[in-house]
C-alpha cells in the first residue's frame, strides 16, 4: 500500500480525496464534527504542498436519490470554520458544473462535491461513475476508514483509474488495529457491547484466538440470557441467534455479567438483580435489562486494570437513557485512566463508545479512536476491507 508521503510530485495536481464526513446535522448545524477534524491533517498536507483538493463524501442513506436534507452545505461550512480554510461547495457530484469548478481551481484550493450517495451508481460501483470521477483528478487518496468496508465507486472504483494512496487517518487506523491483531501485548482484554449481534459475533469468534478475556455487555448479553433460558422481559435481544452460538459464548475466555440493572425503558423503577448460574426470570414483562450492575463493574474493572492491550466497541447498556448509561461511563473511565498512564495500548470504536469516551474528557489519551465502527468490527473479525484491498492492489 502507498501512503500520502509517498507522493513525490503533488504541486498543481488534482487530488480526489474520499473522506467520511457522514456526521449528524440538525437545522443546518453539524452536531458532531469529530470525523471532520480527523481528516484535516490530510487536507492541510495536500493544500500546503499546492494540491487542488476535491473532496468526495456522503451523508446518510439517500438511496441513490437527491434528498435536500442530506446535502453537504452545513458540512462544508463547518469544515471551513474548524479547518480555517475556504471550501467551495458545488450542487452536484458530476457533470458540467463540477468540470468547470475543477478547471477554475488554483493550487491549494478545496472543492467539495455534493453527497456522492445521491448517485444511484455509488453503492454498487455501477455505470461509469468511478471512471467519471477519476476523470476529474490526477491522484486518488482514501482517508475514510469508516467507508473502507464498502465496495463503492468512490471507495474502490476510482483506484482502478488513478494512482491511489492512503491518507493519514486511514494509515493511523490501519497501523493501530494491526498492532492489536498481529502483536498485542498481554493480557489482552476486549470489551464488546452494543446491539448488533451479526457484526459482533465474528469479532468475538476472532478475538477468542488471541485475546485473554472478552467482557460482554449490551444486547449481546441479553441474547445469551434468552437463549440460555433466563426470563428477560422486554429486553432487546436477537431471537435469530442459534443455540450453537449461544453455546460458544460459554468459552472460558468470555466473561458475562454477574448482575444487571433492570427497569422500565424510560429509566424508572430500576433495581439491581444478581444473575444466578441456573436460569431464572431476571425481570418481568414491561421491564428490561438495560445495564450491567455494580458487581459486574467491579469484576470488569479488575480485568481492565491489568490489561496491556484494551479494545472497546459498543455500550454496556441502553446508553441513551439515564441511568442506564452508568455502566458504559464507568467502564470508559477505567479504560481511559489506564490509557492516560500509558499502562496499556488502547483502541476504541463505534459511535456510542466514542461518545462515552469523549464525555470522560480523556478521548485524546486513547491510542486509536476509530472513526469507523462497522469497518473496525469487520477488520477486527479478520475480513479484508474492499477499500484497503483496492489500495494494496496498486503496489
Amino acid at each position: 500500500m502507498k501512503f500520502l508521503k509517498d507522493i513525490t510530485d503533488i504541486k498543481g495536481k488534482r487530488v480526489l480525496l474520499r473522506v467520511d464526513f457522514n456526521v449528524p446535522v440538525k437545522n443546518e448545524t453539524v452536531l458532531d464534527d469529530t470525523r471532520l477534524f480527523a481528516s484535516i491533517p490530510t487536507i492541510n498536507y495536500l493544500r500546503e504542498r499546492g494540491a487542488r483538493v476535491i473532496i468526495i463524501a456522503h451523508m446518510g442513506r439517500p438511496g441513490g436519490h437527491v434528498v435536500d436534507e442530506l446535502r453537504l452545505h452545513a458540512v462544508a461550512q463547518r469544515l471551513e470554520l474548524i479547518g480555517n480554510m475556504q471550501v467551495k461547495k458545488v450542487e452536484t457530484w458530476i457533470g458540467p458544473e463540477v468540470t468547470r469548478a475543477v478547471a477554475d481551481m488554483m493550487d491549494g484550493d478545496v472543492l467539495m462535491l455534493e453527497n456522492i450517495r445521491f448517485s444511484a451508481d455509488e453503492e454498487e460501483n455501477s455505470g461509469s461513475l468511478a471512471r467519471d470521477l477519476a476523470a476529474l483528478g490526477d491522484i486518488f487518496v482514501l482517508d475514510g476508514f469508516a467507508v473502507a468496508h464498502r465496495a463503492a465507486a468512490s471507495v474502490t472504483g476510482i483506484s482502478q483509474f488513478l494512482p491511489a494512496y492512503a491518507g493519514f487517518l486511514l494509515e493511523k487506523e490501519i497501523e493501530g488495529l494491526n498492532a492489536v491483531m498481529r502483536a498485542p501485548a498481554h493480557p489482552f482484554v476486549a470489551v464488546v457491547g452494543g446491539a448488533k449481534m451479526e457484526t459482533k459475533i465474528p469479532v468475538i469468534d476472532n478475538f477468542i484466538h488471541f485475546a485473554d478475556h472478552i467482557l460482554l455487555g449490551g444486547a449481546i448479553v441479553n441474547t445469551y440470557f434468552a437463549g440460555s433460558g433466563y426470563g428477560i422481559g422486554d429486553s432487546l435481544f436477537d431471537a435469530g441467534v442459534s443455540k450453537k452460538i449461544i453455546a460458544n459464548f460459554r468459552h472460558q475466555k468470555i466473561v458475562m455479567p454477574v448482575d444487571v440493572v433492570v427497569g422500565r425503558i424510560d429509566g424508572s423503577d430500576t433495581r439491581v438483580v444478581d444473575v444466578p448460574a441456573e436460569p431464572v426470570a431476571l425481570c418481568a414483562a414491561g421491564e428490561g435489562i438495560y445495564d450491567i450492575g455494580p458487581k459486574t463493574l467491579a469484576l470488569y474493572g479488575r480485568y481492565i486494570a491489568v490489561a496491556r492491550t484494551l479494545v472497546m466497541n459498543g455500550a454496556m447498556g441502553y446508553f441513551e437513557q439515564p441511568p442506564y448509561n452508568e455502566g458504559t461511563m464507568a467502564v470508559s473511565r477505567v479504560f481511559a485512566h489506564r490509557a492516560a498512564r500509558d499502562e496499556c495500548y488502547a483502541v476504541i470504536g463505534g459511535g456510542e463508545t466514542l461518545q462515552a469516551m469523549d464525555m470522560t474528557g480523556m478521548i485524546d489519551e486513547i491510542d486509536v479512536a476509530s472513526t469507523g465502527g462497522g469497518a473496525m468490527l469487520e477488520y477486527l473479525s479478520g475480513k479484508v476491507l474492499p477499500g484497503i484491498a483496492a489500495l494494496e492492489q496498486q503496489m
